[in-house]
């Protein structure tokens, strides 16, 4: 006996977000600036874009996935209830009537007529190690865990949202610039096809305009493909029927000014996922401690009486009711190895979800990092980019007008024409990653929307 009651009354282990985790630095190692270590804010309203604001709205008012999410929280609390309810008595009722007729010659040795009965059962377990309360609150702590995932769901609902409406955009811009290129294309095919016309221009030159025109609208159909990709995938996040409608997003908006992005140990109590997973830790203890005290006596008070009579008048008279009372107390002694099996189940369990609570600490921390250190790079990149569209488009307009001057050859030109849009969709391609990794930031640091 006293090995069960020193096995079954080891405490819960009290834990710490912060001690529980790996160890952290003071300041982001991306970003240790000073200036950036202010509170974490909602993200949404720093786009300035209006066309995002209604989406995200709509999206987290229709989209499916976060409504069979937000179901999981009832049911969880559900089941803290019904962990809750073994604390407390348990009383059932079960009235019942019968009738006999025994017959002439069986009366002698049978009853004969109609019985009432209102018999009713009392039973209650008494909590008095905190085994049920224990239960209870590792369920509590389970609806809490359900309850931030919900809190996740949404932010990461609102910035797969922002993405695609800016994929969207991206398509649309896209196809604008290659829609611009076919046109200058097109204009010099009809010149050298005139100058062919004429004998002015070598049919090889106007076999190869004619090539290059027929790439570029190539490129104009996966474009405007990409465009009701988008829309489409838009639309099922809105909750809506894919029929690639959606107007809005076209246009790619400024990046916002640089956001607050905190400090690391504050991560750890504002970004969902780690909240949940620290949550889940919690209950995997009081699941541990809820085993060890089974262990433990377990005391029940149990009652039970009625009434009985032959008539529904004879119930109300107090001579035909009878009760009785007990107190019980049963010891465990041996359950084979469930007990105990239970027990290292729990504490492994428990283990598993120190471990996991870490990784994901580390995970989260990582991608804070990876975010502020993409960014200083995509900057650089995009910057590169746009000084490149400046260069190619100064560079077709000397090609077209030496061209014409018969100073260069079709080729260069073409080839002009070429380097100009691939700089203006790299451009693009290089705006909207940086776009992506901005809300890669937000939803890593686990901002508001």
């Amino acid at each position: 006996m006293p090995i069960l009651l020193t096995a079954a009354c080891v405490e819960v282990p009290e834990r710490d977000p912060v001690k529980d985790a790996v160890g952290l630095p003071s300041a982001w190692m991306a970003r240790p600036a000073d200036g950036y270590r202010a509170e974490v804010s909602a993200w949404l309203a720093s786009f300035n874009y209006d066309d995002l604001k209604v989406l995200v709205a709509a999206a987290l008012d229709g989209n499916n996935d976060l409504k069979a999410t937000a179901a999981r929280i009832p049911q969880a609390r559900a089941l803290a209830r019904i962990e809750g309810a073994a604390a407390k008595p348990q009383v059932d009722l079960a009235p019942e009537f019968q009738h006999a007729d025994a017959g002439r010659h069986a009366r002698a040795y049978l009853a004969d007529g109609n019985l009432w009965a209102v018999p009713f059962n009392f039973s209650w377990e008494l909590d008095v190690w905190g085994r049920i309360g224990d239960a209870r609150r590792a369920a509590e702590l389970t609806a809490d865990a359900a309850e931030t995932d919900w809190r996740g769901a949404a932010l990461s609902l609102a910035a797969r949202t922002a993405q695609t409406c800016f994929e969207l955009a991206e398509a649309r811009q896209r196809v604008t610039v290659v829609q611009s290129s076919i046109d200058d294309r097109g204009a010099l095919v009809e010149l050298l096809q005139g100058r062919f016309n004429l004998g002015l221009a070598q049919g090889l030159d106007l076999s190869l305009a004619l090539t290059d025109l027929s790439d570029a609208r190539a490129e104009l159909d996966d474009a405007t493909n990409q465009v009701q990709l988008a829309q489409r995938r838009l639309e099922v996040l809105l909750g809506q029927y894919p029929a690639g409608s959606v107007e809005r997003c076209g246009q790619l908006p400024e990046l916002p000014a640089a956001m607050p992005a905190g400090l690391p140990a504050e991560l750890l109590s504002r970004r969902p996922d780690i909240v949940a997973a620290f949550a889940r830790l919690r209950a995997q203890d009081q699941r541990l401690s809820s085993a060890r005290k089974a262990l433990l006596p377990r005391v029940t008070l149990a009652a039970s009486g009625g009434s009985l009579g032959n008539t529904l008048a004879d119930l109300s008279d107090p001579r035909s009711a009878a009760w009785n009372l007990a107190l019980g107390l049963t010891q465990p002694l041996y359950a084979g190895d469930r007990l105990q099996a239970d027990i290292d189940l729990r504490a492994a369990q428990s283990d598993e979800a120190l471990h996991s609570y870490r990784e994901t600490v580390l995970q989260a921390l990582r991608e804070v990092e990876q975010s502020l250190a993409a960014e200083t790079w995509l900057r650089g990149r995009e910057q590169a980019l746009a000084t490149t569209v400046k260069q190619t488009e100064t560079s077709r307009a000397l090609a077209i007008y030496s061209y014409r001057n018969g100073t260069v050859d079709i080729l260069t030109l073409l080839d002009s024409y070429r380097s100009t849009l691939i700089a203006q969709t790299a451009l693009l391609d290089a705006r909207l990653k940086l776009l992506n990794n901005r809300l890669d930031l937000y939803l890593a640091l686990g901002g508001g929307v």
